[in-house]
Formats: C-alpha cells, sequence, structure tokens
C-alpha cells in the first residue's frame, strides 16, 4: 500500500500539483457538508421545519421521481450499444465490491468478536456501501467546478452520472428509509377485529368466492385469459423488488438509448420531444440538494442508545473496516483488472467512479435490514458515526484517486 500511494504522488506530481488534488478533494466535501448542516439545522429543535415525517415524504420523492429522472436523462443520452460493451464491468464492479467488503466484514467479526446480537449486523453494515446518492452528489460537485480535472464540466457531469446511474439497478434503495428509528412498527402491528365482525366478514367473503367461483366461467373472456398471465408476471416482478423507479427509469433508458430512432426523438439536444427529456434534468437536479437536506437532518438525534448497546470496539471496528480496509481491497480490485484490459483506454472518469464505489459510507439499506431485526437503533448509531467520519475519509481517497489517475 505505501508502494502504491508513492506511486500515486509521483504520477500527481507530473501532472496536477498536489495543492490542486486537494482542491478538488475537499471542495467537493465542503459542498456537500454545506448543504447537510442546511438540513441538520433544519430539523434541530430551534427551528423544527425538517421533521421525521417530512424526510420521510422527502426521501420517498428522490426515490419515487427526481432519481429516476436524473437517471433517465443521463443515462438515456450517453448510452450506446457499444458503450454498454464496455460498460460491462460496471455492475460487476458492484457485486466484486459487495463480496469483498462482506468478506472483509466477515474476517472483522471473527477477529472482534462483537455482542452476540450483532455478529450480522457488523458483517452487513461494513458490507453494503451507498453506490447510489453520495456518489452522484460528490461527482456533480466535483465537475460543477469548470477547472475539473475530467475536462468539460458538462460532459464529466453527464458522462459521471450515466456510468452511476448504469450501475443503480444493481442495488436500488429502499423506498423512504432514512436514519430514523421511529415508531414505524407500531404502524405495522395488526388491529384485532372484534369476533363477531371477523366471522361475518369471513362468511360474506366465502360466500361471494363460491359465487364468483360459479360464474366466473359465464363471464370469462378471451381478453381475461390474456391478461391473467400479465398480471402473474407483475405481481412476481413487484414482489422480487424489480419494479422499483430507479430499476424502471434504467430500464427505459437503456431501451430507449440503444435504439437510434427514439434517442434521435427524445433524447438529443435538438429532438423534437426533447422537451421531456428536458423536463427530467430539471427534476434530477432537484435531487442532490434534497438527498443532502435528508441526510443532515436525520443526523440531528445524535447516535442515540445504540452506540452504548453496540459498544465502542465493535463501532470503531465497523467505521475502520467501511471506510479504509473496503477501500483499500477496492483499489486492488480496480487495479487488477486494469492490468487485465477491462477497464476502457484513456477514460479516467470511468475509472474514477470504479473506485468511488468502493469508498462509500454505509448505504441506508443495511438500516431498513437491520429494523427487520429488531436493531434499529444500532444502525442508526453506524450511519451517523459513519458518515461523519466519511467526510475526512472521502477527501483523502479522492486525493490519492486523482493522484493515481493524473
Amino acid at each position: 500500500m505505501v508502494g502504491l500511494v508513492a506511486a500515486a504522488a509521483q504520477g500527481g506530481a507530473a501532472g496536477v500539483p498536489m495543492l490542486g488534488m486537494l482542491k478538488y478533494a475537499v471542495l467537493p466535501i465542503a459542498k456537500v457538508f454545506v448543504v447537510c448542516f442546511t438540513g441538520f439545522l433544519m430539523a434541530s429543535k430551534p427551528v423544527g421545519v425538517l421533521k421525521p415525517s417530512g424526510r420521510k415524504l422527502l426521501n420517498r420523492l428522490v426515490f419515487s421521481l427526481l432519481l429516476p429522472c436524473l437517471i433517465f436523462a443521463q443515462l438515456g443520452r450517453a448510452i450506446t450499444i457499444e458503450k454498454m460493451l464496455e460498460w460491462w464491468f460496471i455492475p460487476v464492479n458492484i457485486v466484486l465490491g459487495a463480496v469483498s467488503a462482506s468478506l472483509i466484514g466477515l474476517a472483522v467479526a471473527w477477529i472482534i468478536r462483537p455482542p452476540y446480537p450483532y455478529f450480522k449486523f457488523t458483517i452487513t453494515h461494513i458490507g453494503i456501501g451507498n453506490i447510489g446518492n453520495i456518489p452522484l452528489v460528490l461527482i456533480s460537485a466535483l465537475c460543477r467546478d469548470q477547472s475539473n480535472p475530467f475536462g468539460d464540466s458538462n460532459k464529466c457531469t453527464q458522462d459521471g452520472n450515466a456510468y452511476l446511474s448504469f450501475g443503480q439497478c444493481m442495488l436500488a434503495p429502499p423506498s423512504g428509509e432514512t436514519f430514523d428509528s421511529s415508531d414505524e412498527e407500531k404502524e405495522k402491528l395488526p388491529i384485532k377485529a372484534p369476533e363477531n365482525t371477523t366471522s361475518g366478514v369471513t362468511k360474506y367473503s366465502s360466500s361471494a368466492h363460491e359465487n364468483a367461483d360459479k360464474e366466473g366461467p359465464l363471464f370469462s373472456t378471451q381478453e381475461d385469459q390474456i391478461m391473467i398471465p400479465i398480471k402473474c408476471m407483475f405481481r412476481f416482478l413487484k414482489k422480487q423488488q424489480l419494479l422499483q423507479p430507479p430499476i424502471i427509469a434504467s430500464v427505459l433508458a437503456i431501451t430507449l438509448g440503444v435504439v437510434p430512432f427514439f434517442k434521435n426523438l427524445i433524447l438529443t439536444d435538438d429532438a423534437p420531444l426533447f422537451f421531456l427529456t428536458d423536463g427530467c434534468l430539471i427534476l434530477g437536479q432537484a435531487m442532490i440538494p434534497c438527498i443532502l437536506l435528508s441526510v443532515g437532518g436525520s443526523l440531528v438525534d445524535g447516535p442515540g442508545e445504540g452506540s452504548k448497546r453496540l459498544g465502542v470496539r465493535t463501532t470503531v471496528a465497523i467505521i475502520f473496516a467501511r471506510l479504509v480496509l473496503v477501500p483499500i481491497a477496492g483499489v486492488g480490485i480496480v487495479s487488477f483488472v486494469d492490468k487485465l484490459g477491462f477497464i476502457p483506454k484513456g477514460d479516467k472518469m470511468f475509472k474514477f467512479v470504479l473506485l468511488m464505489q468502493h469508498s462509500m459510507p454505509t448505504s441506508v439499506l443495511s438500516g431498513a435490514v437491520a429494523n427487520l431485526r429488531g436493531c434499529g437503533k444500532e444502525s442508526a448509531a453506524i450511519l451517523f458515526w459513519v458518515h461523519v467520519f466519511a467526510v475526512f475519509s472521502l477527501s483523502g481517497w479522492i486525493i490519492l484517486y486523482l493522484t493515481m489517475l493524473f
């Protein structure tokens, strides 16, 4: 690792000065911090504008509308059949990253021996990284600077977002998830109905079902026979979480983007229906401030009781493994694949995106998994500390990646 850092430093000295690298690494993080801190202030008790219910609605808006619009517009404009063949390693990189991070999590869990309920918890929070929202935010902030090392600001943003959007379908976030461990479980508790009501409903439903069975064949048509398999497939896809808005947007963008007729009709700048894509671009630009405001607001309550239950040793081990050990493994994976020739030559943004996917803090998706196992408060504590320390770790990793590339 020392040799790799030294080689990277020599490469940076030959290209962009180290002071410039520091600027490009720190400024995007500083921009993200300013917006997150604004969300923190809006959610604080003296202001009280961005409450937990509001943050949840904001996350749902991002997940259901803003993020899909950004994915469709950026990915659809950049994708071609030739580029799809070049980009095949992006989803593979995500899978390899998840596998390597999970193996690191398993090793860390065996070494530190966390309290009994938190063994799998440790593996999950090390193994699942945020490959969607935060990389999009950082690359957009980096490319916004006209003097960024990747060249033209618009091309930098479009390429970076397209590469990240291409991998979105691998791990779409759950709708409306936040860091907050609220009382959602109370809302999910079943309501016990009176016995007489239940029996009445049962009798009515059973009799109605029998009548439907008797009358069904009399009113069935050929259209109904065609729609039944379609409805069954729709239910299957919905059950398997394959109909999430980001996945639908990715599939739609790829489908329209690789067909020249549809691309020239909708996605290019001089297309007759470009106003649709332009509207998606406008909505997509709102994704970044909304998600950052939500993240900042989610940190207002601090780590809470979860840190005490986990203990300092387990908390520090998860943070160190996720922010230090996993990126080191990612550098090894990307460097090895680059030597094999699987990464497009000369496309530095492509390689930068691959490296950044290994450097992200723990995903909110791990909090959703933890909530199902009754560890919501502990997960909220880990997410809080990981995102706090990620401000410093991401700056260091961006400096290293830029010196490696330039």
